[in-house]
């Protein structure tokens, strides 16, 4: 796996990546997750096989802002036997038969009472849907619409063999420390069940750029979170808040392996340099892709951008949740993640951290009118066809807006190229002497 996951800078390297990935998922997908319980620890332990996690345990009650750490559910079986002693619903055949968090029940109901415990989606009538009731104490089946319409017997016997009591929140987090103390949080929910799209695709790509990032010099550190929706990201907020304070950047991942088109959605912030990275990596990447303002609705970006925090995290997805037929029912499986969009998604992420990690703010030393290029081998080197006369244009953006108030991401955007033309340029020149780092605190060029 070490080697799959190295050889991702090349494009050869790419499909191989994605094929890993999606047997990530795969191993995670018959796991039934919720916001506790043992199979969030089943799942970190899986990824402590990959990389460094720690496993955080919350206690049960404890005050996190204005939420509680809630009790603690597991379940061992589920089922509802019809007269003839059948299991015509069987939650060992797919975990979202069993609404998440259901209390225990076991007792023979009458058809007509039962169905006030069933979950169907009529409208798509072969697929199982996914419901929770995490706050409330209640208890649920998920069925097929045709399921539901095969229950013909007066009444059936139900079992939900679970446990909701005093226990723990567990969340998962890999620090890999950088050359300085500034961080990128990369943020992925693990509480749901067999949902490939709608939570394995995001830990998957999120594993895959952390082993990444342990084989390469990094400027920033990184941290990884892999914690339950919603309460997973208020808990690590309540008893991390002195840490955010170095967090500059961060990405919630999210829906990341279906073939949708790439979805950027701005932080709160709506101009910080993770939105302007993610918008040039897009634009720039010559496919179809869409950017959304910031709304306070979605995955865990609503919480690390609440006013008390603002940080500037936006949230990648392909399809936004919701918005495919798929979303939250048992047609989101592993046919429906691809492995070539698991791998296109990493690329996009990978572009956008390359320039998080390359972007500065530099001063040209020699600003009055232009510098000869040519006697320090920046010209004309191979015969001045168009791709020289392209570089050298770069050189030149990169010199003339290089005074100590433009990043490198300014400059690209305002000339229209790439960031990767424009970073290579100011190397060559930083080389030659012909730009230094502008004295600015946290600055490097």
């Amino acid at each position: 796996m070490h080697s799959a996951y190295a050889c991702a800078d090349n494009v050869n390297g790419l499909p191989l990546l994605g094929e890993r990935m999606h047997a990530l998922a795969a191993q995670l997908f018959p796991i039934c997750r919720s916001i506790t319980g043992d199979g969030v620890r089943e799942t970190l332990r899986i990824l402590q096989e990959h990389i460094p996690v720690e496993m955080l345990e919350v206690p049960s009650g404890t005050p996190v802002f204005d939420w509680t750490v809630p009790n603690e559910w597991n379940i061992r079986d589920a089922w509802i036997k019809n007269l003839q002693g059948e299991r015509v619903i069987d939650f060992n055949a797919h975990n979202l038969h069993v609404m998440s968090y259901s209390v225990p029940v076991e007792r023979r109901m009458s058809i007509s009472d039962l169905r006030q415990h069933l979950f169907t989606l009529p409208e798509q009538p072969d697929l199982i849907p996914y419901r929770t009731s995490y706050y409330s104490e209640n208890w649920g089946f998920c069925l097929t619409q045709r399921q539901l319409d095969r229950l013909i017997d007066p009444a059936y016997d139900v079992c939900i063999d679970s446990t909701l009591e005093p226990g723990h929140l567990t969340m998962g987090e890999c620090l890999l420390a950088g050359e300085t103390r500034e961080e990128v949080l990369i943020s992925c929910h693990v509480c749901h069940p067999s949902l490939a799209n709608d939570n394995l695709s995001g830990i998957a790509v999120a594993v895959a750029l952390a082993r990444r990032l342990q084989e390469q010099r990094r400027r920033y550190s990184y941290r990884f979170l892999f914690i339950p929706g919603t309460i997973g990201s208020i808990t690590w907020l309540a008893r991390n808040e002195s840490k955010t304070a170095a967090i500059k950047h961060g990405l919630v991942l999210t829906c990341v392996g279906d073939a949708g088109n790439i979805t950027y959605k701005r932080s709160r912030q709506g101009s910080a340099e993770i939105d302007r990275a993610a918008t040039h990596v897009l634009q720039t990447a010559g496919e179809p892709h869409r950017i959304m303002d910031f709304f306070p609705y979605g995955y865990d970006e609503r919480q690390y951008c609440s006013p008390g925090f603002n940080l500037a995290v936006g949230c990648f997805m392909r399809s936004q949740h919701g918005t495919f037929p798929e979303y939250h029912t048992s047609g989101d499986n592993l046919y429906f993640i691809k492995p070539e969009y698991l791998a296109r998604s990493f690329d996009r992420i990978w572009q956008i951290i390359e320039v998080l990690e390359k972007n500065r703010t530099c001063v040209n030393t020699n600003p009055k009118c232009e510098p000869r290029l040519g006697k320090r081998g920046l010209y004309g080197t191979t015969g001045g066809g168009r791709q020289d006369e392209f570089d050298e244009l770069a050189l030149l953006w990169v010199l003339n807006l290089s005074d100590g108030t433009n990043d490198l991401l300014t400059i690209a955007e305002r000339a229209g190229m790439t960031f990767g033309k424009i970073s290579d340029a100011a190397a060559a020149l930083s080389r030659c002497g012909l730009l230094q780092k502008a004295v600015r605190p946290g600055s490097d060029c």
